[in-house]
């Protein structure tokens, strides 16, 4: 039996996600960033950025990446130290990841995060084959078919790489009945080509760290539909047992309802640019932050570093 008094909400939003769109290389990375902070501590943090805007609008991060803004994110990001978490996903691995779980056996909602098979040697083989990967892309994009598209699995075949063992053994048979159970929606395979599945996954798992449930605050987004999410509570809970179910709930609000949503999504936009934009001193900023850990099947995790003793604001311009 679960216990309930065992448990942490989070709040959290993303950055960079382009739908299916995710071999644009001007946007390689998507940031999933997640916050434990108590509404009154997040609304005071949002209050005191606010009166820094010459107009009243809500504040992004892009502003915050400005020249003579360097001081408040200094201390948006110390403030933050110890109560927040970010995932990244690279956009291409995590593509090369879904071809390997798809074809390589039977999926599941443990695909796209540390508990899923290990194909590094393969992703690494797979994410300069920008044609294949296009071809994989536009075969899994089923959302309005009712019939196979034999034209896409033509040409998924036809660029498949030879040289990748791997993927020696598929068959147009196999591509075919995997293109029949998406078709169908069929609830046991997770979708492909939303990575903000396996993104919410990654957070929770370490938020629960094996100790603990989470409850979740999450901006709105399609992706994570109610039974997707039932899927996924279940499949984390077994993956998991005998430690607490990892995921609590998830609960969708509007962002601007929340002021730790607001947090989370300036947070995410900070640490896509900092990872793809040319940003002054990036690594002097985001050291101090946030510590590099091994990169998972498709994707690179950050966690925080401890709390500081005491936060000095930086004082209005």
């Amino acid at each position: 039996m679960t216990n309930l008094s065992s448990w942490v909400e989070i709040a959290c939003d993303e950055s960079g996600f382009s739908g299916t769109n995710l071999l644009d290389p001007a946007s390689p990375v998507i940031t999933h960033a997640s916050v434990d902070l108590a509404v009154p501590t997040a609304a005071e943090m949002v209050a005191v950025l606010r009166p820094r805007l010459r107009r009243r609008t809500e504040y992004k991060s892009n502003q915050l990446l400005r020249p003579e803004q360097r001081s408040e994110l200094e201390w948006f990001l110390t403030t933050l130290r110890g109560h927040a978490h970010v995932h990244v996903i690279d956009k291409t691995r995590y593509v090369a990841a879904r071809v390997l779980e798809l074809f390589t056996g039977e999926p599941s909602y443990g695909d796209g995060t540390s508990l899923a098979r290990d194909h590094t040697d393969a992703v690494l083989a797979l994410q300069h084959r920008t044609g294949f990967l296009a071809a994989f892309v536009d075969l899994t994009r089923t959302k309005r078919l009712r019939l196979i598209d034999h034209a896409a699995v033509d040409r998924f075949l036809a660029t498949m790489p030879s040289d990748v063992p791997a993927l020696r053994e598929v068959t147009r048979a196999q591509v075919e009945d995997l293109l029949v159970r998406l078709i169908d929606d069929d609830p046991v395979i997770p979708p492909p080509l939303e990575p903000m599945v396996p993104a919410l996954a990654e957070t929770v798992l370490f938020w629960s760290a094996g100790q603990q449930s989470v409850a979740v605050v999450h901006d709105e987004q399609s992706a994570l539909t109610r039974h997707r999410i039932a899927r996924l509570r279940t499949y984390l809970a077994e993956a998991v047992f005998p430690a607490p179910p990892p995921l609590l709930s998830l609960t969708q609000v509007d962002s601007k309802a929340d002021p730790r949503v607001q947090v989370a999504d300036l947070l995410a936009g900070i640490a896509r640019r900092l990872t793809t934009g040319p940003i002054p001193e990036p690594s002097e900023l985001l050291d101090p932050y946030l510590q590099e850990c091994a990169a998972t099947k498709s994707s690179q995790v950050w966690l925080p570093t401890s709390a500081p003793d005491s936060v000095r604001l930086p004082p209005a311009r």
